[in-house]
């Protein structure tokens, strides 16, 4: 098949208008394995095709130790699909770090950068390459190239990486969506065994939080899923980084959708109907991006259910329509719904934006960072975590207050030490409807 076919068909389409990400962490297996969760994130280029002229290129190396971040000396890279330039100024600025170097040996044979062009070369119209083989460089060093070259507004930032390796598929599966939590929460310090370039991704991490990104996960899947035996499995996934000012809210078709996907669901669940019918296929790319929701019943204003998802899993269609089951049938703090209370039924959707982890060595410190009325708070210590949405502090207004009963939630003392917990604070974008038969 023809090579540039071939990526087209895994890029699928993008709605004009979607949200255009500044970095993208991308997997690099062969075509017929990893093609498609790497084509999720590249589809989400459309909008810009003219606009990025450059793209920093940091991969692993699998085969030569880099001591910290190595340039070839090469002008072009060549691909079945034409040559591509460095940027000859952006490599120049790069000649003063001291953990970056000219290595040919270490690009060779190596793949992780390589793999990425041919998309590139499909999604955007003219653009030049900084491709850097990332060894042992901590994520400081990582960080500090991507801030010399961030700020241009042409500039893309493409991580190269694959996630577990070699376990059976169910084991991967649930590595890798522990991997991807951490890397949407931009917490994560991943190491080998989760991620063959967790250097370069660290690095970014390490970037977003201090520039305050938002990170969402557009597919995670393995090669068990696509092309290859679910004995020994390679995990992929794909991933889009946001500067903050590019934060867009959903669209009323979007919220319209998400509602209707709810009531389905429930109406699914009324009939004993084992599954919620629900294709995240059927939806536009905006839906089926990874993010976090909970669904809130209430019957005359009163609580009937509530059921959420603390870290992005799924596509957001499929968390919603899940929860909104969930909370009329298995909120464990009620009896399942009955049909006769669907008329007068309120459906509430909150969906989650990327939290930010709040530093803080006192409680007064913690407290102060709150905004009442605003913030949705994940407090954790060790396995014990809770959450309260933004929506509780019209019943507990005072920060001390709201703080104590989330510790009390979370079965967290009232008297723990402030430096063993782990706070996080978001905000949600909410809107509701009555419940409607199908």
């Amino acid at each position: 098949m023809d090579l540039r076919r071939m990526i087209s068909g895994y890029l699928g389409t993008q709605e004009a208008g979607s949200q255009v990400p500044k970095a993208l962490i991308a997997p690099h297996a062969g075509y017929i394995y990893s093609g498609a969760v790497a084509g999720s994130a590249y589809a989400c280029l459309a909008d810009a095709r003219a606009r990025i002229r450059r793209v920093v290129l940091l991969g692993p190396g699998h085969r030569v130790y880099v001591p910290g971040l190595a340039l070839p000396s090469a002008q072009h890279f060549a691909t079945p699909l034409g040559e591509v330039a460095l940027d000859p100024g952006a490599t120049q600025k790069l000649a003063v770090f001291p953990q970056v170097s000219v290595m040919d040996h270490a690009h060779a044979c190596e793949h992780s950068i390589e793999v990425q062009i041919p998309f590139l070369q499909t999604v955007l119209e003219q653009f030049t390459i900084v491709p850097l083989v990332v060894g042992g460089a901590a994520p400081e060093d990582v960080s500090a190239v991507i801030e010399a070259l961030w700020e241009e507004a042409e500039t893309l930032i493409v991580v190269s990486s694959d996630l577990s390796h070699y376990h059976d598929y169910e084991t991967a599966r649930e590595i890798d969506r522990a991997t991807a939590a951490a890397i949407v929460r931009g917490t994560a310090n991943l190491c080998p065994e989760q991620a063959c370039g967790c250097a370069p991704i660290n690095g970014l991490l390490h970037f977003a939080r201090k520039h305050k990104l938002r990170i969402a996960a557009l597919d995670v899947r393995n090669s068990g899923d696509t092309a290859g035996p679910r004995d020994r499995v390679v995990g992929y996934g794909a991933f889009a980084l946001y500067a903050p000012s590019e934060s867009l809210p959903l669209r009323p078709e979007d919220r319209h959708l998400l509602l209707d996907a709810a009531s389905r669901s429930i109406a699914r669940g009324l009939e004993h109907v084992p599954d919620t019918a629900i294709n995240s296929a059927d939806y536009p790319q905006r839906l089926r991006v990874h993010r976090a929701s909970f669904v809130t019943l209430k019957t005359h204003g009163q609580l009937r259910g509530c059921i959420g998802s603390l870290e992005p899993h799924r596509p957001l269609i499929m968390d919603v329509a899940e929860n909104a089951r969930a909370a009329a049938f298995g909120d464990p703090r009620f009896r399942p719904l009955s049909p006769e209370e669907c008329a007068r039924l309120a459906i509430h959707i909150s969906v989650l934006n990327a939290p930010v982890a709040l530093n803080f060595k006192s409680e007064t410190e913690l407290l102060d960072q709150l905004a009442p009325g605003a913030d949705g708070v994940l407090l954790q210590q060790q396995d014990r975590r809770a959450t309260f949405l933004p929506a509780v502090w019209e019943s507990l207004p005072g920060r001390a207050e709201f703080l104590r009963e989330l510790k009390r939630k979370a079965g967290i003392s009232q008297d723990a030490d402030p430096e063993t917990l782990q706070v996080w604070r978001y905000t949600v974008e909410s809107f509701s409807t009555m419940y409607h038969a199908p």
